[in-house]
């Protein structure tokens, strides 16, 4: 194991009268809140199943969760629909999960909001399910017809084998690095997402990546912070600070930078009529984030009254946008 990473036992619990209330923190104090400026990217997540178990999925993905059941081509081109009738169009649609490539529709997905002129980006770790032959046939054809509006981002987590096999599982970086080939070889847009799991220093995690994009002859700049995403590392057991309305001028920071000020993600609970909207593609199933089945309804601010605001979005800088 990585002598870099920090002993459970060495973590901080986090304090039990944090974020219970929404408006207020445990000191008393106004609890910050984040408008939606506009909604830049809007999310799907196709549902939570995915080919493998990760040590510290962010969304508790499997083989076996299904908490988040598939979303359908019809349930996803209605929000855009709705979206265009409020005057919201996203720039991006963005797919996430579980694995995108497990649900049977995410093709056809992909290609109705390419037709309809949104850029595309689909998370992925670029495993079995994006490596089935019919699969490959519809990225190929994308590709040709949209290639300058489709990105997939391939989840790395670590430059070095024995690190990302650690959260994924033994033999997965290679079945990953082998999907990033086959990207590589149709001329697919290829962006790479990383985590600061291992407590490595973020220059060093670009060196380390820069290294294997190029012997792998991947055309990914690992200086760019959107080719190469590396995302903080999240324990919602672990004591943060609680976000307040001064924070904004004690950090320096703007509301506007974080992910709730321009996105929204869509999501369909198990045994659900219907889709719902969510604030955050880091909560989809606190309910306190649930903010209603339309994106009208999913306009309102968003108060920052979970862990992973804190930790991911305010102090980390952190955002799955594109």
């Amino acid at each position: 194991m990585n002598q870099n990473v920090p002993a459970p036992q060495a973590f901080k619990p986090i304090d039990p009268r944090k974020f219970l209330d929404p408006d207020t923190t445990a000191k008393g104090e106004r609890r910050a809140a984040v408008a939606l400026t506009r909604l830049d990217t809007l999310w799907f997540n196709t549902g939570t199943l995915c080919n493998i178990t990760c040590a510290n999925c962010y969304i508790e993905s499997s083989p076996t969760n299904d908490r988040l059941a598939y979303l359908t081509l019809g349930e996803m081109t209605a929000f855009l629909d709705e979206a265009e009738r409020l005057g919201q169009r996203p720039k991006t649609v963005a797919f996430t999960g579980g694995e995108p490539f497990m649900n049977p529709d995410m093709a056809a997905m992909a290609e109705a909001a390419l037709f309809r002129g949104h850029d595309v980006l689909i998370l992925t770790n670029a495993m079995k399910p994006m490596m089935r032959p019919r699969v490959q046939a519809a990225l190929i054809d994308l590709n040709a017809r949209f290639a300058t509006k489709l990105v997939l981002r391939v989840s790395v987590d670590h430059w070095r084998a024995d690190l990302h096999d650690e959260e994924r599982g033994v033999g997965a970086f290679e079945e990953t690095v082998a999907g990033l080939r086959w990207l590589r070889d149709q001329g697919i847009a290829t962006a790479v997402a990383g985590r600061l799991r291992w407590g490595d220093d973020e220059h060093a995690m670009r060196d380390g990546f820069a290294t294997l994009f190029a012997h792998e002859g991947l055309k990914i700049d690992a200086t760019d912070h959107a080719a190469l995403v590396l995302f903080p590392e999240m324990d919602p057991r672990v004591d943060v600070p609680e976000i307040t309305v001064d924070c904004w001028r004690i950090l320096n920071k703007s509301p506007t930078d974080m992910m709730c000020a321009s996105s929204r993600m869509v999501v369909k609970r198990k045994g659900a009529p219907a889709p719902t909207v969510v604030a955050c593609t880091l909560l989809p199933y606190q309910s306190e984030f649930e903010r209603g089945a339309t994106l009208e309804a999913a306009l309102a601010p968003v108060r920052l009254n979970h862990p992973h605001c804190a930790k991911f979005c305010v102090l980390g800088g952190g955002s799955c946008k594109a």
